[in-house]
């Protein structure tokens, strides 16, 4: 029943991720900081930022990847202490029974 479920959750998943691309395929998806920078020289065209990256990638992709190590670097810790509580609570569940 578990591994049904499981595949039932993963099928969902990716056609929630899948469906705004087959639904307007002619879409650009961008981010929030090329919006933010087109929106603040649409309102003030002379604004200065104040201060530049220290380092900036050297590409597009590498920041993409960079991006998404970020990103399941951080879902794993949460997704490990999540376990590691559920381990927990449930051990002291079987020792107290």
């Amino acid at each position: 029943m578990t591994i049904k479920k499981n595949m039932i959750l993963l099928f969902l998943a990716v056609m929630i991720s899948i469906a705004p691309l087959i639904m307007n395929p002619k879409a650009e998806y961008g981010g929030a900081d090329g919006a933010a920078e087109e929106m603040i020289t649409q309102i003030r065209p002379d604004y200065q930022p104040w201060f530049s990256s220290i380092w900036e990638p050297p590409s597009g992709e590498i920041e993409s990847l960079l991006f998404a190590l970020q990103a399941g670097l951080g879902a794993g810790i949460i997704g490990y202490y999540m376990g590691y509580s559920r381990g927990k609570k449930n051990h002291a569940k079987v020792t107290n029974l």
